[in-house]
Order: C-alpha cells, then structure tokens, then sequence
C-alpha cells in the first residue's frame, strides 16, 4: 500500500473539513500542504482585494503531441496572462474619462494530474480584484473578456494560434465564485469547491512539482 504521507512529505486529510473550513470529502484523501496554500493564497487575494473574483478552469495539452516538454509550463502561462491582464487595465485606463480604474493583483493556485490515458492536465484557480473583473464571460473570437484572454494565453504558452487551442481550456461547472473577506459563507463555498484541486489521486511525485501557486506580493491599490 502507497504511504501517501511519505508520498506527498505532508500530512494527509480524510474528513469534512480542514481548518475551519468544508472539504469535497467524497474526492479526498487530500494532502494538507496544498490546502493551506490555497488558504494563504486566497488570504493573499482578499487582503489585495476585499471584492475577490475567483476562477476554476481546466488546461490542456494537444492531443496530437506525442512528446510534451513541461518545462516551467505554467509559468510561461501565467506570465503571459498576467501580461494580458496588465493591458486590460491600461486600455481601460486609457478609456476612463479620468484615467482611473482599479487595477489588480493577479493571484493562482495550479494543480498538474495525469489521467487514466496516461495525459497530464492542470487544473488552475485564478483570483482577481472583483472591482475590475466581474465575470468570466463566454470564448468567441473577437471578444474581450477574461475567458478569450485565459485562451490567447495558454495558446500562446504552446506555441499554437488560439484557433488551435480551442478545446484545451475548459471551463467546468460551478467555476465562478464572488469571493468577499467579510462573509465566511462566500470563502466556505470557495473553498470546498477548490479543495479538488488537493486531492491525492491521479497526482504523480516525479521530478516537477504537481502543485503551485503565487507568492507573497503587494502593490499600491487605486
């Protein structure tokens, strides 16, 4: 029998809850490192942003690619998305009658799985000042909304024109939380939902991490 304690180098958690907060338990056991990062990294975002806007999407890799280098991957995702999100902002501002707009911290948490078919996907959590992204919106060519942008970057991080990535990035149900440091029943719902991304299951401990998220950071807010 695998020793998952031994296997993660973390405490293991089979139950309802964890610090306070609800769990999926029909999906764990869940490794409790990965739950207090999502922890500090949700505290991260709604200490940034008292109106957080979280997202839960799915990426993943061509089909077609027989061999996949990983490589800082999810990196290069997020530093391009980050990008992207950094120009919204700017043509918003530059929109703005006055020229402010409230900006964002971009924080995430990723987790990397392999399938029954041997595939690896991640799964990713990303948090957002609610006062500038209210909503995920629906992938259609053209359109300018956080969902076409989540598409052009992971596109990008491929290697591929974003008419090819269509199908790599997907939007599970019950993905959108409006997130509020004042109301408990807001982060517990969150919470459970984004517990998923914890449990021990089809999660591989080989050389690259299977967990990860944004660190630390403050910027001035407007």
């Amino acid at each position: 029998m695998i020793n998952l304690k031994s296997k993660f180098n973390s405490e293991i958690v089979d139950g309802d809850a964890y610090r306070g907060y609800p769990l999926m338990r029909v999906k764990g056991p869940f490794v409790a490192r990965y739950l207090d990062r999502i922890i500090a990294v949700m505290e991260s975002s709604l200490a940034a942003h008292p109106r957080t806007l979280a997202v839960r999407f799915d990426l993943r890799l061509p089909q077609h690619a027989r061999v996949w280098t990983e490589h800082r991957l999810m990196d290069r995702f997020m530093a391009s998305l980050k990008e992207k999100i950094k120009w919204a902002r700017y043509r918003a501002a530059r929109a703005a009658k006055d020229g402010r707009v409230h900006q964002s911290e971009v924080h995430y948490v990723w987790a990397r799985e392999v399938g029954q078919r041997g595939r690896p996907h991640y799964h990713v959590v990303l948090f957002l000042n609610r006062d500038a992204f209210s909503a995920l919106g629906k992938y259609e060519a053209g359109r300018d909304n956080l969902y076409c942008r989540i598409m052009e970057a992971w596109a990008s991080t491929l290697k591929l024109l974003v008419e090819d990535a269509v199908g790599l990035v997907h939007i599970p149900r019950n993905a959108v939380f409006r997130v509020d440091a004042s109301c408990e029943v807001s982060k517990d719902a969150f919470f459970k939902r984004a517990s998923y991304l914890t449990k021990s299951a089809t999660k591989v401990q080989e050389s690259r991490h299977s967990f990860g998220g944004s660190r630390r950071r403050r910027m001035p807010r407007r």
